[in-house]
């Protein structure tokens, strides 16, 4: 009897922890939770550190440190990071497997893990992998929401992959349809849109922050809507001011959206302290959102970027910018400088960078369109119209130009809300360019789909959509291609 007496006590302290085993999402964990969706990344640590001595059971701070490698990579992007962090995946799945199967969150943070490793590999160009973890975070998400339906936290992921789907590399997007997932953009931002109007009502408001992420960046880079700005700080508006994510939101919503100022002044104030994540994308944005404005002061956000970061994205981008800052200053010393750089540094992978290397071995660019194409990507588009107003087509010497200066009249005339002149001006640079390489053609015929739309000219958009669609061997044509395929699917009889 003495010889299994030991054996017994061993048995009955891991059935006690196995029955004890559980998901409890506390205020402990809450703030945890927030302290990464703040990107405060050391104070997260230290609460989860303090819960997993607490509360040695709950499964929660496991997931909770997935959240911190997924927030760590997409603030870093460094491939030696991603390298040392991804094998953690394996033993917080084996640590979800073995606990309580009744809770929601049993299948529910198996499938949050799946699908940050599944984004997060995506960064790096891992399709495959990525394809098959994001497949297993769709599976497991359905059989939850099947077992547990008025679990809402499912709605954030289930929204997110539908939302993602039409925009994903053309790698990934082969690699899904092995697995029959198609995703349905409009569905997934309704699905989002929604959780975002009864999470703060709800058990589950720690999410908030979580799902306004995700939905603004599927607003500002997928949706690609303008009019969608104010939703964004509607949404952001309930977010701690000292979330870096909030700078983040609005900074890059500003940027992109035609709203520059905007933008600027966010940037300039975030919050800064040891105890945030390092964020060099900040100051890339920031350098960008100045040179649209046509300030040389963008030169300093710019190097510090390529000073700060190490991850693998915009460097070639960034060495562009930073040549075309010179340009302007009409250094063309400084311009040839930076031009080398791009040509030597950084990584072709990001559709931005793949264009900086196409941008940097073309003709020197013509400074007027320059400008008006850089205040125009600012919202300035009297200031842009002003730098090209006066010219005629025949007043540039390449095709590359002549295409540019109808596009960008078509692009301003758009914005304007001028739609004659728009769509007069987007077919001669569609006409002109449809056999060439440059984007502007596919994209003219991509913004007269969208006026025909807005027209509830149906059968004029498809026509475009499916001109835009029909143009190949072009730059940024796989962003084009997909906004295409979605407008096909909103028009569609």
């Amino acid at each position: 009897m003495a010889v299994w007496k030991p054996i017994l006590i061993l048995t009955l302290l891991v059935c006690s922890f196995e029955a004890r085993a559980n998901f409890d999402f506390n205020a402990n964990c809450i703030q945890a939770y927030q302290n990464i969706l703040s990107l405060k990344i050391n104070a997260a640590k230290g609460l989860i550190s303090a819960e997993k001595k607490k509360n040695p059971a709950n499964s929660i701070p496991y997931l909770l440190d997935n959240y911190i490698d997924y927030f760590t990579l997409l603030t870093s992007e460094s491939k030696a990071d991603f390298e040392r962090l991804k094998n953690n995946k394996a033993s917080r799945l084996d640590r979800m497997e073995s606990d309580d199967k009744n809770s929601p969150y049993y299948l529910f943070a198996q499938a949050e893990i799946n699908l940050q490793w599944a984004l997060t590999r995506g960064r790096f160009q891992e399709y495959f992998n990525s394809a098959i973890e994001l497949n297993r975070a769709f599976n497991l998400l359905q059989e939850n929401s099947k077992k547990f339906p008025s679990f809402i936290p499912n709605q954030k992921n289930l929204g997110m992959i539908n939302a993602i789907m039409g925009s994903m590399p053309e790698g990934m997007r082969k690699a899904m349809s092995a697995f029959g997932i198609r995703g349905n953009t409009a569905s997934g931002v309704r699905m989002l849109e929604s959780l975002v109007a009864k999470l703060p009502q709800s058990p589950y408001s720690h999410f908030y922050d979580e799902v306004v992420f995700y939905l603004a960046y599927i607003q500002t880079d997928i949706l690609n809507n303008r009019a969608l700005y104010p939703k964004i700080l509607i949404n952001t508006r309930e977010i701690d001011p000292e979330s870096l994510i909030k700078t983040y939101i609005r900074g890059y919503a500003g940027m992109k959206m035609a709203h520059n100022d905007d933008a600027i002044s966010v940037l300039s104030k975030k919050p800064y302290g040891n105890e945030y994540q390092p964020y060099p994308y900040l100051d890339y944005l920031m350098g960008i959102a100045k040179l649209h404005l046509l300030d040389n002061g963008a030169s300093v956000y710019l190097n510090t970027y390529l000073r700060t970061y190490r991850g693998i994205n915009f460097i070639k981008d960034t060495y562009l910018n930073l040549a075309w800052n010179e340009l302007l200053k009409g250094n063309l010393n400084g311009y040839r400088a930076n031009i080398s750089q791009v040509k030597s540094k950084g990584y072709a992978l990001h559709e931005k960078d793949k264009q900086a290397v196409v941008e940097a071995n073309d003709p020197i660019p013509d400074v007027d369109l320059l400008k008006a194409r850089l205040l125009f990507d600012g919202g300035y588009y009297s200031r842009a119209l002003s730098q090209i107003d006066d010219k005629r087509m025949d007043d540039f010497k390449i095709l590359r130009d002549k295409i540019e200066y109808c596009y960008r009249l078509g692009r301003i005339y758009d914005e304007l809300s001028k739609d004659e002149f728009a769509l007069k001006f987007y077919q001669f640079a569609v006409n002109l360019g449809k056999n060439e390489r440059y984007y502007f053609a596919s994209n003219a015929a991509l913004r007269m789909a969208s006026v025909y739309e807005n027209k509830k000219e149906m059968a004029k958009a498809r026509q475009y959509y499916t001109t835009a669609l029909n143009m190949k061997s072009h730059d940024y044509e796989s962003s084009i291609e997909n906004k295409a395929r979605e407008g096909l699917r909103r028009t569609a009889d």
